[in-house]
């Protein structure tokens, strides 16, 4: 039985009917994205990838119509209204600006990093603007149902002021190959989500202090393996984002136990939970409050998982953002922000210093 107490774990679909694009036929595309779209309904019109044989297997199962031969070809579709990219954030900008250019193609939506430096993060931001096209971008832990109810229990101020709050992972993340030729690994590519939640849940932050250590049960060279982050919110609040992604040897013989957790606590009350992706099961929450549970911890429960089920709120936001003329809940003005904390988070580790985000343009 799903007892949601009066909570939206997930968001209603109010706008589906324009066309999307797809490029890209890796993981996140097929088990997510086009998962996620075939159960809300959202019409998908083509697809399109880097290897046409792999992107017609998933056409197939997807029931997809069209596939194109390049990422370039199915960008000029007239059909297309969405372009959804899944694809390597090097070779996304170019994706990006040939879409920005397309009269027909009323907005983008973007993997996360939106791109691999803060200036090419701004500059698509603007370019888009210039454009008169919505670009948003896919931060799709924001829709996670256990940081949405989060989000809803901290708006009715059930916890009070909010004090301290910690995302702890110890889980393995699916590096795409591509990935080892960035300077570049953790912090821009996993801690991404932990960081743009947090901005989300407290507000803007004030403060950044990142360290980092290589791990050597990572396989190919890289900068950031483990990565600590402690962030001071311009509220106040004090939080922790920890970024483990080995979690224990990777063997036959060893029995992991990978997992993601975080808490919350402020002073009226303690709100905690665990994020369910890396062993496929629904998200938790359970919370206590002086003001509205009697003290007692009570746990709402649903039955929708992030992935791939919080990939219908990410379009889902887009569709109803150009249906209606309306910002995006995921904006690309907001996802700039996003790409400053990660540039500050870099600046600590190299220079071993607290970073104010104040030092961080985002002009």
């Amino acid at each position: 039985m799903i007892d949601l107490m009066g909570f939206a774990p997930d968001p209603e679909v109010r706008s589906k009917n324009l066309r999307i694009g797809a490029i890209g036929a890796g993981m996140i595309m097929a088990e997510c994205h086009l998962a996620a779209y075939r159960q809300a309904g959202f019409p998908v019109a083509a697809i399109a990838s880097r290897t046409k044989a792999r992107a017609q297997a998933v056409a197939d199962r997807y029931g997809i119509a069209v596939v194109h031969d390049t990422p370039e070809a199915l960008i000029a579709d007239p059909a297309i209204e969405i372009l959804d990219i899944a694809y390597p954030p090097d070779q996304q900008p170019a994706l990006i600006r040939a879409a920005l250019a397309q009269p027909h193609i009323r907005g983008i939506l973007a993997q996360k990093p939106l791109a691999l430096t803060l200036a090419e993060a701004i500059a698509l931001r603007d370019e888009a603007a210039a454009a008169g096209k919505v670009l948003s971008v896919n931060q799709n832990m924001r829709y996670d149902q256990s940081m949405r109810v989060l989000k809803q229990i901290l708006d009715r101020g059930d916890l009070g002021e909010i004090v301290f709050a910690q995302i702890d992972m110890h889980a393995i993340p699916h590096w795409q190959g591509f990935l080892a030729a960035y300077d570049r690994l953790t912090l821009a590519n996993m801690s991404v989500h932990h960081l743009d939640v947090l901005r989300f849940l407290f507000g803007e932050v004030a403060e950044i202090t990142t360290t980092t250590r290589t791990d050597p049960r990572t396989t190919f060279a890289h900068r950031d393996g483990i990565t600590v982050s402690t962030l001071r919110f311009a509220s106040g609040v004090l939080a922790l984002s920890l970024e483990d992604v080995w979690s224990g040897p990777r063997a036959a013989d060893y029995k992991d136990d990978q997992h993601i957790g975080w808490r919350v606590e402020g002073t009226e009350g303690t709100a905690r939970g665990t994020i369910g992706w890396p062993t496929g099961v629904a998200s938790t929450l359970s919370y206590a409050s002086r003001k509205t549970t009697g003290g007692d911890w009570v746990t709402p429960t649903w039955d929708t998982m992030w992935f791939p089920d919080a990939f219908v709120g990410v379009m889902e936001q887009l569709q109803h953002a150009i249906a209606t003329g309306t910002p995006p809940a995921l904006s690309v003005a907001d996802n700039v922000k996003t790409v400053a904390l990660i540039e500050a988070g870099y600046l600590s580790m190299a220079e071993q210093r607290t970073v104010r985000l104040s030092e961080i343009s985002t002009e």
